[in-house]
């Protein structure tokens, strides 16, 4: 029942047939689940965007096929288009197009490369859910699309993880797959009931960044569910009971954070609206505003010149700024070989991860992160 009412709520956002849907722990497990419906293997290619979460190319790799990276565009962070047909080969299987913060890529290209030379598609829109692109929900457009309900996505049950199969011909593929997902447990459950307890007792602006900073370490070590835990950002080696299946708090809470989706995520559009005109009026650097028609701003990009520092001011000011991506394979720093990344290849890429950070974009009020900018206008690029 939980299932079926939660699947109800999300194709409401989608636009799409229910049946459509498929729930997992994770984003990252619902990309897995589309990749081995389109029998990626030993091998084959996938191309995705040199800007990522480390989680995208595990999910390729966890099948033994290769991640091939495009260097991003510096107007949407995204895979720069232009450079998309030189990385396709005989071997190329799928192109993942990412919606990074909520800023969309451009689709209609990417599909007409795809189509010519036979490659399915999958719409990363961990960043994107309840965000539209050409007057069309996100996900609409691929073979397939994955959403993330993890900590600071559009909605979130903690962590949780969303596939939308628009191909028909991949349904049977990952409805055969249904069986073999791992129930949660009792303890899986109760940790991640009590992980979402804590966040809203005890996370505000005051604690963010040390109760972050803990859940991190906490969770790399495994002594609380994280978003990514262990070997999921240390290795390349797929974790035992990676593929798991969603629970039921997480479906109950998803149904009632849906509700307030649309908004905040028009909350979203408008602060991104005058975080531009500020940064327009001031010289730096803005998101352009053909953006803005229908795009989903998750969190708003901004280059600094000096990130720790900034951050650093930002912290005793309590103003909360995320770090996505602080590395090219986020958070990820040091062997990228390991995940088949050659920095000197991607030197956009290299170049934006050293010196962006996001601002908010989901409160109320923004006055204070604002006058924050304003004071310090000369770290701004």
């Amino acid at each position: 029942m939980k299932n079926a009412e939660y699947k109800k709520a999300i194709a409401s956002v989608l636009e799409c047939e229910a049946n459509k849907i498929f729930l997992y722990w994770k984003g990252r497990v619902a990309l897995f689940a589309a990749l081995t419906s389109m029998g990626v293997k030993k091998g084959d290619e996938v191309i995705l965007p040199a800007y990522t979460c480390v989680v995208v190319p595990n999910a390729i790799l966890y099948l033994g096929a290769i991640p091939i990276y495009v260097d991003i565009s510096e107007d949407d962070y995204n895979l720069d288009i232009s450079k998309l047909e030189n990385a396709i080969t005989s071997k190329t299987k799928v192109i993942i197009c990412q919606n990074t913060f909520g800023l969309s890529t451009n689709l209609e290209q990417i599909l007409r490369i795809a189509k010519k030379n036979n490659i399915f598609t999958i719409e990363d829109c961990t960043h994107g859910f309840g965000g539209y692109y050409d007057g069309k929900p996100n996900g609409s457009f691929c073979d397939a699309a994955y959403f993330s309900t993890q900590w600071n996505k559009p909605i979130s049950t903690g962590i949780g993880g969303i596939l939308l199969v628009n191909n028909k011909q991949l349904l049977d593929g990952v409805i055969k797959l249904e069986s073999k997902k791992i129930k949660p447990t009792i303890v899986d459950t109760i940790s991640l009931s009590l992980l979402l307890l804590s966040r809203k007792l005890f996370i505000n602006k005051y604690s963010y960044y040390k109760m972050v900073n803990l859940y991190r370490i906490l969770g790399k070590y495994k002594v609380v569910i994280g978003s990514s835990e262990g070997a999921e950002i240390t290795s390349i080696e797929m974790p035992v009971k990676y593929f798991k299946d969603m629970s039921n708090i997480q479906m109950i809470i998803g149904t009632k954070n849906i509700v307030t989706l649309k908004e905040i995520n028009e909350r979203r559009k408008n602060n991104s609206i005058i975080y531009t005109q500020f940064l327009k009026n001031n010289g730096k650097k803005f998101v352009a505003e053909k953006y803005f028609e229908n795009h989903l701003f998750l969190k708003y990009p901004l280059i600094v010149k000096n990130r720790d520092l900034f951050i650093e001011r930002a912290n005793k000011e309590n103003i909360i700024l995320g770090d996505w991506f602080n590395s090219p394979i986020h958070p990820i720093k040091k062997n990228l070989h390991l995940w088949q990344f050659e920095p000197e290849l991607f030197p956009i890429a290299m170049e934006v991860s050293k010196k962006i950070v996001n601002l908010p974009t989901e409160l109320k009020n923004i006055d204070r992160v604002i006058d924050f900018l304003r004071l310090n206008l000369d770290f701004i690029q």
